[in-house]
């Protein structure tokens, strides 16, 4: 929903990776809109394009979709076949001769295992254009504070869900506040962190809280320790959840 840049500095320069929001065709018509209004803005002033794939599941109309997006433009053009570590890719051989058509290069490679990820970065380094870097060497993204929690939260909602609520979903952080230590109270450093889960009907409520509360209670801890391994603090994180029919004109 939001073009997102990872920043990678290597030996040989800094890659941005503007990481757009996924096409959707047939789904919940203002947010696919809004997602693929975002995706051609972001196909301007780009120096190569990376399209992502995933060789389980059929070249379909969202692919095709993605391709008529992407053919016209006259920069390099790198597929990427994600998921190298499955046994079974039953659509694997038609990637490849999609890519062998439309791309100047195909790397497989497995996002969840790490592997071959240096093959992309260094194919990517080669593509680019010379130019100074974007963003200062200790700089990860361009998302605030806010933005990625509300991220990760969303993350979590979804696994930890296991519904299918990607498109009736979203997350907004209200506060971040830094607690500084206490010694003669005995109080830890810590960030206080406020965030809602909004859905837009009262069912997806009932999904995301789950019997007892025991589904928004885990989506609560599992984000606090991710949170707390990234921040090296404790978090303390207000987590509720919300219907706004109306969050979609918000974003």
């Amino acid at each position: 929903r939001v073009n997102t840049h990872g920043i990678v500095n290597t030996e040989d320069g800094q890659i941005v990776f503007v990481d757009t929001p996924g096409v959707l065709k047939g789904t919940h018509a203002g947010l696919s809109g809004q997602m693929i209004d975002r995706v051609k803005t972001a196909l301007h002033g780009i120096d190569v394009i990376v399209y992502v794939v995933d060789p389980t599941k059929a070249i379909g109309s969202e692919e095709r979709y993605t391709l008529s997006l992407i053919r016209g433009a006259t920069v390099p053009k790198i597929l990427v076949i994600n998921k190298s570590d499955l046994r079974r890719r039953p659509y694997l051989e038609e990637y490849h001769a999609l890519g062998a058509d439309e791309f100047s290069s195909v790397i497989e490679l497995s996002a969840s295992e790490g592997t071959h990820v240096k093959s992309l970065l260094r194919a990517a380094v080669e593509a680019l254009p010379e130019q100074p870097a974007l963003y200062p060497d200790t700089q990860r993204t361009n998302l605030t504070k806010e933005q990625w929690i509300a991220e990760l939260i969303r993350e979590k909602a979804l696994h930890e869900s296991r519904a299918e609520l990607p498109y009736e979903m979203t997350v907004v952080v209200d506060s971040i506040e830094e607690k500084a230590p206490n010694a003669k109270k005995n109080k830890p450093h810590m960030f206080v962190v406020t965030a809602r889960i909004l859905v837009s009907a009262d069912r997806y409520k009932k999904m995301l809280i789950g019997a007892g509360g025991r589904t928004i209670k885990e989506i609560g801890s599992v984000t606090r320790k991710e949170l707390e391994g990234i921040l090296e603090t404790q978090v303390f994180l207000d987590l509720e959840v919300e219907t706004d029919a109306h969050w979609l004109r918000k974003i």
